[in-house]
């Protein structure tokens, strides 16, 4: 199949990728471009997956603020030194200091929400539960407690920029792009007048 190149130039431009990787994504999908950004986000997650175990101990502090009224600290971490010097790697680390500032995520992922956290959204689920039945009560309690840990984690909200794009989505395609295990490692939100 002959490839056009303007085809191969904007799926480059949308997605970041390298020639090689967007004409290889275009043979597989037929000249489609959309099928064609699927391939390569599927590839590109698979990518992702294998450093993910690699150890990420360079990186950057990031630092955000916003009309001196909300400020942000960001640990950003990448494999190398060389990486944590890249543009998108910088470029990264600025787009998750501006979701931090606009969204006051209180961890990184689910899985590190408290049940101190977890207890007062609890006893409301509860009470807006009160009378339905036991069975679909615990199902329902469940589901939001659920949706209330994925609020409050970076990873798992929707980019203030991409609505359709988690922000683990978007670290995933950062590695992708950039080759190396990246790591939100810790972050801190100040607010001026709160705690």
């Amino acid at each position: 199949m002959a490839l056009n190149l303007e085809d191969i130039k904007q799926l480059r431009e949308r997605t970041g990728a390298g020639v090689v990787d967007a004409k290889t994504a275009l043979e597989e999908s037929a000249g489609d471009v959309e099928k064609a950004i699927l391939v390569l986000r599927k590839k590109g997650v698979a990518k992702a997956a294998k450093k993910a175990g690699r150890v990420a101990a360079q990186g950057i502090i990031e630092t955000y603020v916003h009309g001196g009224r909300v400020g942000v600290l960001l640990e950003l971490n990448s494999e190398t030194d060389f990486v944590a010097r890249n543009e998108k790697f910088k470029e990264l680390a600025h787009e998750l200091t501006l979701q931090i500032a606009a969204t006051d995520p209180k961890v990184i992922d689910p899985s590190e929400v408290t049940e101190e956290m977890l207890a007062a959204e609890r006893e409301v689920g509860e009470a807006a539960l009160k009378d339905k039945p036991q069975k679909i009560k615990a199902a329902a309690l469940e589901g939001k407690l659920k949706k209330f840990a994925e609020q409050q984690a970076l990873l798992t909200q929707p980019s203030i920029k991409n609505p359709d794009e988690l922000i683990k989505d978007m670290l995933t395609r950062y590695i992708a792009l950039i080759g190396e295990n990246i790591q939100i490692r810790r972050f801190a939100r100040f607010e001026l007048g709160r705690d």
